[in-house]
Order: structure tokens, then sequence, then C-alpha cells
């Protein structure tokens, strides 16, 4: 598909429900939602970070000289990136972590519950701890990040029932299960999951303990394969559904692969063709874009083309929540493919599946920017 450039610049469930569709114009899950639901849609867990994103750099910058940005936008990250995905897509939000009592802490906390909607009661704030930051210095499609935190808090963010939700997304850890999934499980939540580069290089399936309460597991093309001994990501897939009902692999710049072991689906959708400016986050983006799809019960192929298009929207601007498009981007993006002159049918009709839900009003200017140039000026008394 042909996609045009996009330049670089520097309470209640129902009332929660209500405000979310105000922000993004849309609910994704509106004709699958019923009285009986849980009141989260989506449950997440793990450590925020404040990101600080330098744009506008020449090159990757240099020992002994000093390099200078033509711009700069912060903003929470980590899970935050996820959290924020979600959120901006419709889905009703709960996030539990640890915030720092320091400026930094207070504003992520505002960020995500004033700006984002996302619910935070499950989350606390630690008395006397530093918020940890990344610096993240964007060149060249690519990054260099550097970061900085103190000994986190000796309990876990996640507390020790986790709310209800129709979802949750966890982060595998290997050699080390979290209590909180098993638990969620139990309850009828289904799990999707993901997982980091195993620094141990044991690469054991066996050592992801709580994959077995997992829906949904989607690693990249490497992890997969590392993870299954394969030299193909989509035999790693297919060999991940022994232990997984759905397997996704991500394929980088051909986009993705998933095997659905229940029904029998398998599917692969090629990735959009864009000018990537920084894949920050673009791997969280594309998680939320799995499960809001998902959880509105669309076929395998429109979940898998839905991933990459929010990915792929993504990866054109600055950093990690940054850049995790809403309903507003999306729409604009469709009407804008839609005017390309000679576009493939074929790819149109690929997301021809989302027309429904496209925003009625056109959002003007295209595309629209969050990025903020810095953590925000002082109010004036």
């Amino acid at each position: 598909m042909t996609t045009p450039s996009r330049p670089s610049t520097g309470e209640e469930p129902e009332h929660l429900t209500q405000a979310a569709r105000g922000r993004t114009g849309v609910d994704p899950l509106a004709a699958r939602r019923t009285p009986g639901d849980p009141p989260w849609d989506v449950y997440l867990t793990g450590t925020v970070f404040l990101d600080i994103i330098f744009t506008g750099l020449d090159s990757a910058p240099v020992r002994g000289t000093e390099s200078w940005a033509r711009g700069m936008g912060s903003s929470p990250g980590g899970v935050a990136n996820m959290a924020a995905a979600l959120a901006r897509l419709g889905l009703r939000t709960s996030l539990a972590a640890a915030f720092g009592d320091d400026h930094y802490g207070e504003y992520c906390w505002d960020a995500l519950e004033q700006g984002e909607g996302i619910d935070l009661s499950a989350s606390r704030t630690v008395p006397g701890w530093h918020s940890p930051v990344t610096v993240s210095m964007a060149y060249e499609g690519e990054r260099t990040m550097v970061s900085h935190g103190h000994e986190p808090p000796p309990e876990e963010p996640a507390p020790d029932c986790p709310p209800r939700a129709v979802a949750a997304v966890a982060s595998l850890t290997p050699g080390r299960g979290a209590p909180w999934v098993a638990q969620a499980a139990r309850r009828g939540t289904r799990i999707f999951a993901d997982v980091g580069w195993d620094d141990t290089g044991a690469w054991d399936l066996a050592g992801l303990t709580d994959l077995r309460h997992c829906e949904a597991f989607l690693p990249n093309a490497e992890e997969a394969m590392r993870y299954t001994r394969s030299d193909c990501p989509r035999a790693a897939a297919r060999a991940l559904t022994r232990h997984v009902p759905v397997a996704v692999v991500t394929l980088g710049a051909d986009g993705a692969y998933a095997v659905d072991r229940r029904t029998g689906e398998d599917a692969e959708v090629p990735a959009i063709a864009v000018e990537a400016l920084d894949p920050t986050g673009a791997g969280d983006v594309f998680v939320a874009g799995f499960v809001t799809g998902s959880l509105a019960g669309w076929p395998l192929a429109d979940r898998l083309a839905f991933a990459g298009l929010t990915a792929a929207l993504s990866v054109q601007e600055f950093g990690g929540s940054l850049s995790a498009p809403g309903w507003a981007e999306i729409g604009a993006w469709w009407r804008e493919v839609q005017s390309v002159d000679a576009q493939d049918p074929a790819a149109l009709d690929r997301y021809a599946f989302l027309e429904h839900l496209m925003p009625e009003e056109p959002v003007r200017p295209w595309p629209l920017r969050r990025a903020v140039p810095t953590i925000g000026f002082r109010h004036a008394p």
C-alpha cells in the first residue's frame, strides 16, 4: 500500500467509556459490550519511565563533542507506551505501576490519568523514590537510548489481586513467573503476552512459566526462532502453538505471521511501507492493536492488519507513547491513502473492514501531532 510520507516534527466504567470515546471518537468494542462485563477492557502492569526524546539529529553523538537537537519531546515511557496505545484505541485501560514522588512522577501520573484517561487506582506513589528516566536520541530511522534509575521499590507494583478485566497484557520474564497472571487467568481474563531478549542465553520455553496461562504470545522473529530452535519464523509460529493457542510472530519490514490453533486459521499480512523516523514503542503499539482486534472479535488476518497499521503509523512519529495513534490518526490515514492516485485496490480492500469504525469528521491538519516540546510550563499564579 502506498502511504503519503509524513514530515518530522519536533469512577464508573460507563463514565470512563464515555470519556475515552470523547477522546478517540470510536469504541471498537461497542457491539460486544454487555452489562455484566468486567469494569476494564485491559489491565497491565510494569515500570513507567519518563522518556525524553531528542530529534532532529543528523548523526549519532560523537565522543568529545556537543550535539544540538532541533527538536525534543517528553512523555511517560516504559509500560506507559502500551497503556497509552490501548487507551487511544478506545479500550478502558487500567495500569498498576509505581510512581516516584518527584516532579517526573507527578508529570507521568497526570499525563496518563488526565491526558489519556487511564485508570491508576491500582498504582501507587512511592515516597523517596526517584522516577527512572530514559533519554532517546533518534536519527536515521534508529535510536540510541540511555537510561537511569534507582533501585525499584521492594514491593511489586502489581496488586495481590488484579482488577477484573476482559484482557491483560503480560511481559514474560525467563525463569520468573508473575502471580497476578495466574490469578487473572483463573478469573477468566484473556492473557496476551510478549517477551524481551533472554539475557541468560537459555531460550527455554519451559522457563516462561506463565505462558500456559496465555491466549496469545507475540514475540519477534528472532525471539520465536530461538525459543523453538527453528530456522524459519513461520515454522517457529507453528511450533509455538503447541504451547499457546495463538502465536503471532512479527517479521519487521516483512509484516507479521500468525497461527490460531483453536480455529485452524493462519494469516500473513505484509507491512505498510512508510518512512520510519523512530521505532521506539512500535512493538507495544502492535500488541495494543492486536489485543483491540481480538477483543472486537475480528478474523485473524484483520487483527494482524490492524496491528501492523497502528505500528506503521507510530514509527512515523518520534517517541513511544507520544507516537501511539488514535482513531483520529487512523481515520486521517484512511482518507489520505484513498486519495492517492493509482492506489492498489487490493491494498485498500485489505483495510476495508475498518470503514465502519472511522470517525465521521475528518481531522485537519493531517497528520495530527501529539508531541510536546517540554514537560510543561509552570502555571501562572
